[in-house]
């Protein structure tokens, strides 16, 4: 007997995530159907000109967006921004540094900071023979 290997498929919305894409700004036949490993490979590989288009002018997902301004997503919603943003809506708040922007910027600092002391003391911890806590 013959075992058949099928296609591990993905719904369009996992997909736009994989590719960092705004599922709604996507052509209608990539929202429509689902994406198999191999075409999404072949997406991130040789991304079609829409793909590359809307990666570098958007609208992007809210992850891009924090990326982006160097925040959470929680920051983000306590800022107001819960929609896409493009590329350009993305530079103006960067320029214009709302309150908002700079208090989650600071904070996003700071959680990065303490997971870094963390990590160096876990990896201290490690190092040191004796007991364990």
């Amino acid at each position: 007997m013959k075992s058949h290997q099928t296609a591990q498929t993905m719904k369009p919305a996992t997909a736009a995530k994989k590719l960092g894409v705004y599922l709604p700004a996507t052509p209608t036949e990539f929202q429509e159907g689902d994406v198999s490993r191999a075409e999404l490979n072949q997406l991130q590989a040789d991304p079609p000109e829409w793909l590359r288009e809307l990666r570098r002018n958007g609208p992007h997902p809210r992850p891009v967006v924090a990326a982006k301004l160097g925040v959470s997503i929680a920051g983000l919603a306590r800022g107001g921004v819960t929609e896409a943003l493009t590329s350009e809506q993305i530079e103006t708040l960067k320029q214009e540094r709302p309150t908002w922007l700079e208090k989650e910027q600071e904070t996003q600092a700071e959680v990065r900071k303490e997971a870094a002391r963390l990590k160096q003391r876990d990896t201290e911890r490690a190092e040191r023979p004796g007991p364990r806590d």
